[in-house]
This record gives C-alpha cells, sequence and structure tokens, in this order.
C-alpha cells in the first residue's frame, strides 16, 4: 500500500460497531471489488471496496470478510479470506498479503485462503439464522455492469434458497456517515496535501498556460506525498468554468478569465474535496470580485448552518435562499424573484444560477454513504460548496470547504486553504 499504515484498532470499532447492530444469528459476507477489464488484455488498477476497507482495512482483490458473531466456533465470528499467492503472481504481480500481515492490518485471528471458503460457508450457513450482503444502495449509483457482490448473491440465494437474506448497506450507511476521530485525521491529511497542491498551482497559473497543466501540478504534489486524484480533476477556465462536470481540461487559459478549480486529494482512501476560484492572472475584475464575495459569504454563513439536528433538506433551501438574495444584488434575479412560491423546489428562479446541491457527505466515498433524510449528527464530514454560474459572462465561481460536524458547532477542516479574495491574489503574486 502507497499510504503509511493504519492503526487496526480503527477496524476493529468498526467492525464492533455493526456487531451491535445485527439481529442474534446474523452472518455478514462482504467481497472486494471486481478488477474491471479495458481492451484487449488491459485491467483498470483495482478500486478497493469502500465497505470492505471501512471494515477490515484490506485493499487487496479477491478478498471476503464474513463476520459471525453467534458462531458456535469462536475463531469463526471474524474470518478473512485471501487469495493465495504463488511464485508466478509474485513475478507479474507482486507482493501479495500474507496471513500474518492481514491479520495485522485488520486485527482479525482467523484468515484462510479463498480455497477454504465453500467448505466453511456451509458450515455458517448451516447455523446461520439470516444472511446479510451488500450491494451498493447509493442513491445516485447507475450501476449497468454485474458486480462481484451481484454474482455471489445470485449464486448463494441458487445454492441456499430457503435462507433469510437481508440488506446490509442500510446498516453500513449508519455507521461510516458518523466518523471516527481516526478516520477524521486521515480526513484532515488528505485535505492537508490538498492545500499544498492548490499553493503550488496558484504559483503556476498565468495567462497562455493549458488547463491539463495545471492537472500536472496537482498531480505532481498529490504523488509525491504518497496520495492521488479523490475524484477526476475539473479545471476549466473562462467559460468552462460554468461546466459542472467538466473533464476535458485542454483549454488555454486566458488573461481576464476566472478558472475553477475542483481538485482534492485522496490518502489512505478517504477523501477531500475541494473547490476555489482564481484569477487567470492573477487580479479579479470588479466583477469577478463582487461575484465571488457573494459566494463566499454564503459559503461562511452555510458552515455555521450545520449543526447537529438540521435536515439537508432544510440547510439546502437555507442555502438558496443566501444565494438569491446576493443574485438580487448581483442583478441576476429581481426583488419580485425572491417572493415566487413554487411546489417544485426545482422550479425556484435561483436555480437558474445555483443549480446543485450545497454540500454532501464525504470520507471513503467522495459522495460518502449516510441517509440524508435523517438529521446531522455529531461525527458527519460534509461538503460546502455554493456557486454561481453566469454563462453570459462566461464566469462562474464556486468555493467549497470539507467540514466536520460537532456538538459546540462546526470544525472547518480546509480554514488554512486561502480563500478570502485578497490572500488568493497574493499567493498569485
Amino acid at each position: 500500500m502507497r499510504h503509511a499504515p493504519i492503526p487496526s484498532a480503527l477496524f476493529a470499532r468498526n467492525r464492533r460497531r455493526l456487531r451491535e447492530l445485527l439481529p442474534p444469528g446474523a452472518l455478514v459476507i462482504l467481497n472486494a471489488n471486481d478488477v474491471l477489464p479495458t481492451n484487449a488484455d488491459g485491467t483498470l488498477r483495482m478500486v478497493p471496496n469502500t465497505d470492505l476497507f471501512f471494515l477490515s482495512g484490506v485493499e487487496q482483490e479477491e478478498t471476503l470478510l464474513v463476520l459471525f458473531p453467534d458462531a458456535e466456533d469462536e475463531r469463526m465470528r471474524e474470518m478473512l479470506f485471501l487469495r493465495e499467492t504463488s511464485e508466478l503472481i509474485a513475478i507479474w504481480e507482486g507482493h501479495k498479503l500474507t496471513r500474518p500481515q492481514a491479520t495485522e492490518v485488520s486485527g482479525i485471528a482467523t484468515v484462510h485462503w479463498t480455497t477454504d471458503f465453500p467448505r466453511i460457508l456451509h458450515r455458517l450457513m448451516c447455523e446461520a439464522q439470516s444472511v446479510w450482503l451488500n450491494t451498493n444502495e447509493h442513491k445516485r449509483a447507475v450501476v449497468e455492469v454485474e458486480s462481484r457482490d451481484a454474482r455471489f448473491i445470485r449464486d448463494l440465494r441458487a445454492r441456499y434458497p430457503l435462507h433469510e437474506y437481508r440488506r446490509l448497506a442500510p446498516l453500513l450507511h449508519t455507521l461510516r456517515v458518523v466518523k471516527d476521530s481516526l478516520e477524521v485525521d486521515l480526513i484532515r491529511h488528505a485535505c492537508s496535501i490538498t492545500r499544498a497542491g492548490f499553493e503550488r498551482v496558484c504559483r503556476f497559473v498565468k495567462p497562455g498556460i493549458h488547463e491539463y497543466e495545471v492537472e500536472a501540478e496537482f498531480a505532481h504534489e498529490f504523488i509525491r506525498n504518497r496520495a492521488q486524484f479523490a475524484y477526476n480533476p475539473i479545471i476549466g477556465a473562462g467559460r468552462n468554468s460554468c461546466v459542472l462536470h467538466y473533464l476535458d481540461n485542454d483549454q488555454v487559459c486566458r488573461s481576464g478569465d476566472v478558472l475553477l478549480l475542483d481538485v482534492a486529494a485522496s490518502y489512505a482512501n478517504y477523501n477531500s474535496d475541494l473547490t476555489r476560484t482564481i484569477p487567470v492572472n492573477g487580479r479579479f475584475t470588479r466583477r469577478q470580485r463582487q461575484v465571488y464575495d457573494a459566494v463566499l459569504r454564503v459559503l461562511r454563513a452555510s458552515i455555521a448552518g450545520l449543526t447537529p439536528g438540521k435536515l439537508w433538506s432544510q440547510w439546502q433551501a437555507e442555502a438558496e435562499d443566501l444565494v438569491a438574495r446576493e443574485c438580487v444584488d448581483l442583478g441576476l434575479l429581481k426583488p419580485k424573484d425572491l417572493k415566487v412560491k413554487v411546489t417544485d423546489p426545482s422550479k425556484k428562479p435561483v436555480k437558474k444560477w445555483f443549480m446543485h446541491g450545497n454540500g454532501h457527505p464525504i470520507g471513503l466515498d467522495v459522495h460518502d454513504l449516510g441517509h440524508m433524510n435523517r438529521p446531522f449528527a455529531a461525527g458527519w464530514v460534509m461538503t460546502v460548496e455554493p456557486a454561481i454560474y453566469i454563462p453570459q459572462e462566461n464566469l462562474a465561481v464556486r468555493l467549497e470547504n470539507d467540514v466536520l460536524i460537532t456538538e459546540k458547532g462546526p470544525v472547518d477542516l480546509m480554514a488554512d486553504i486561502p480563500i478570502e479574495a485578497e490572500a488568493i491574489e497574493a499567493l498569485m503574486r
């Protein structure tokens, strides 16, 4: 693994928290993600299954985690199953986890090779009262390719049709949205690497460079700090700043344009998420500064509004009302637009200028798991990302920080990353 070791106590605590939610006789089985093919004999680099990692710390392909708290044999209450290595695998693919190493990473004492799994599974199925299996239940997921989890579920139900099968995902959504202090530390570290990348880019940007050159500067800083991009970087100059998920990153950055940077680091599978908007020539125009300061005011108010007990929908509505008032001052809306009553929130006049959510949970996934119809609680880490988009002016400003919700008030994990317009201009000088 590229990152520094993570104390196995974190994963042991996560498993204990899950056990507390399970009914008697529950058997839990999780799978690693597939190694996905590309073309010819090519494959993508495997993306660890974040639920499996959350409970074990293991990032290796073909891994299975089995939890059976009520197993008659106490050695079967927590088990890992690993792909057994060989001399050929070592030559072509490199080192794979040994069983002692897997125990050190996960804190799980019982580790088997995957070839032992069918035999042990049958014994467990004979004892289990319910079987809890995992799928991707993120509300915005588009699942078109059959996953390893889906194949496993189909095969298991065919072999053992009379068992009671239950959904593990809702339990993991409940657990993962509340971060352990060690998880917060890892997110903080990802934020610190992101800060280094952003400051490097501010010193680099000038008229005439290409968006992909800016991407390369981020890559240099992230990789040298044992990190990687948390998501495909969005680096949009001028008109491109108005494209929410702009990914081409191939145009020239011209004097007089803003450059929107939605780029952040992932460290040890824990993600950060940053957006800044900077002037290509190092100085905001008067109009750019007006829009920038308006968005910054909304960001500050939205961070302050992250309090335990508030619903996301309420928080979102508050942000939209703030943006709407700023849009009146910017000449984008009329005062009467603030009084328009709509039954469909997507039809609000402000949606023309601010059309997306004001933030989301972040952690092992950038759009992390969590029940967004439940009130905010201490331990959530949320992004805050208000924006105003004005395509007819080739101008957009989006600002985003990551914030920890606590009982004593929100803690901005990116408070040390420059955001005031004067600080951006000074850094670019």
